[in-house]
């Protein structure tokens, strides 16, 4: 794994919005007494999702939430790849996988628009809106290749509707993820090929059993 360091420029002070503030308490709730360090990948996460990345005053505060010392919550968001250690774009995060199911099917190109677009990787675009890298597999190999742009995956791109895609969102907009061929989870592209007669599904060619033992109905008495 390579080294992760804390950037260099840092804010001078990192206050928890109310909203972030209340639910940190909530997933400290969820832990028994004496146990609330145990929600501090979850607090970090909402630090992120406040601040865009996690600061070295964010990391401070952390710390003194959940009475850690300081030290065992930067070995923490050091650690995770998913905690950002500088800022990243204003309008996305663009993470592209390299791994190889998504290399085999074109990830490279998809690298390569990034580089043309906003420049070398792990940096922040010229209009500090955009920021991108590589990263590992993210577990949609069968919709190969995708990226994550902010919290959502889009899948079975090319390097045309790749760029399409994040020139939508420069432009403000707020493309639907999944897949961009319209492919249903991982079906096959083009649909199910399998298991497609409806007389599967609506008991038609299901058989009457009978069931042994089964207690008789009760006879109703006469009026």
């Amino acid at each position: 794994m390579s080294v992760r360091r804390l950037a260099a420029v840092q804010p001078a002070s990192f206050a928890f919005a109310p909203k972030t503030l209340k639910a940190a308490q909530g997933w400290m709730a969820n832990f028994p007494a004496g146990r609330q360090q145990s929600a501090v990948i979850a607090i970090l996460w909402l630090v992120q999702k406040q601040e865009g990345w996690v600061s070295e005053p964010a990391i401070r505060a952390v710390a003194e939430l959940l009475g850690m010392p300081v030290i065992r919550v930067l070995e923490i968001a050091t650690f995770y790849t998913m905690f950002m250690l500088e800022p990243v774009g204003d309008v996305a995060l663009v993470q592209v996988c390299g791994t190889t199911p998504c290399q085999t099917r074109g990830s490279e190109a998809l690298l390569a628009v990034c580089q043309r677009k906003f420049g070398p990787s792990n940096h922040r675009s010229p209009d500090g809106k955009f920021y991108w890298q590589e990263v590992e597999c993210m577990g949609a190999c069968a919709n190969a290749p995708m990226a994550a742009i902010n919290d959502y995956y889009y899948e079975d791109l090319t390097p045309e509707s790749f760029e399409k895609l994040l020139d939508d969102f420069a432009a403000g907009k707020k493309p639907k993820p999944g897949s961009a061929i319209g492919r249903v989870g991982s079906a096959p592209e083009g649909g199910p090929i399998a298991l497609t007669d409806p007389k599967l599904y609506d008991g038609s060619l299901a058989k009457k059993i009978k069931i042994p033992n089964l207690p008789t109905k009760p006879t109703k008495a006469p009026a």
